[in-house]
């Protein structure tokens, strides 16, 4: 499912997401450019290696593919050679926070800023500019310590917003639960557009997840995805935006009529 917009209005401009958004293309250009590694340079110093963070003191080594091609350019053997990973330029334990920050691919970079731009927006209105800020960086920081925890001993570089903004949905789900999206579902060879309710779309994300962590912990393959990183990521999101509400820390919220696919612009403010 792909959201393509949600009905509810934002009352001011999300500068911080906007902001978020910016840094996070401005990082990711850069990974571009790195001419050392292809971008891997980066990401070894600067996202998240459980094993590292644990064992700081120890030389962790990487398994690397070398093509060995003749006096023709011709390839006559591809074999693997030890690399020693990139050293960090600070404590280990700083990566859980600088990981959020990088991507590993066009993909996983337009697919986070796009989900972010959605849902950020509305979150932001309702927690103030500051508070958003606070809550998308210790997010991400505690995104990051479940995946840690959940593997300790990996030395596979862990990158990516996926944890902050899975506590930004599990915060616009609790924050707005009569909210629909217009999602996009590719059947086959249809697309399909249709509106959701909110609380169905992040549940079946969610479920989905959690579905895949599950999977991961008992099966022998991994699919390079921080799984556990999106289920902690959202249900913190969801707690904090629960007790941030609870003890009137939100602004009121935004409401709206029930939605059409075609048209979605019938909203009103509570009072």
């Amino acid at each position: 499912m792909i959201p393509l917009r949600d009905n509810i209005p934002s009352r001011t401009t999300p500068l911080v997401n906007y902001a978020l958004i910016a840094v996070c293309t401005l990082v990711f250009l850069t990974q571009l450019t790195d001419q050392r590694g292809g971008g891997s340079i980066l990401v070894e110093r600067y996202g998240m290696i459980p094993k590292r963070v644990f064992h700081p003191d120890q030389v962790l080594v990487r398994a690397e593919r070398v093509a060995l091609v003749d006096n023709f350019g011709r390839v006559v053997k591809v074999v693997e050679r030890p690399r020693e990973l990139a050293r960090t330029p600070f404590t280990p334990w700083l990566t859980v926070l600088t990981c959020i920050f990088l991507h590993g691919g066009w993909m996983h970079f337009l697919g986070n800023m796009w989900f972010l731009f959605i849902f950020g927006d509305n979150v932001e209105d309702r927690i103030g500019h500051f508070g958003y800020l606070l809550f998308y960086l210790v997010s991400g920081v505690a995104a990051s310590v479940v995946h840690l925890m959940s593997d300790p001993a990996s030395q596979v570089p862990t990158i990516g917003a996926s944890g902050a903004i899975a506590a930004v949905m599990g915060a616009y789900s609790l924050l707005y639960p009569r909210a629909h999206v217009i999602s996009l579902i590719p059947l086959f060879f249809f697309v399909e557009v249709i509106v959701l309710p909110a609380p169905v779309f992040l549940g079946i994300w969610f479920f989905l997840q959690f579905f895949q962590g599950v999977w991961s912990v008992t099966s022998t393959q991994t699919a390079g995805v921080a799984w556990w990183a999106h289920i902690g990521g959202f249900a913190f999101g969801f707690l904090i935006a629960g007790l941030l509400r609870t003890t009137g820390k939100t602004r009121p919220p935004v409401e709206q009529t029930r939605p059409r696919a075609d048209h979605m612009m019938a909203y009103r403010y509570q009072r």
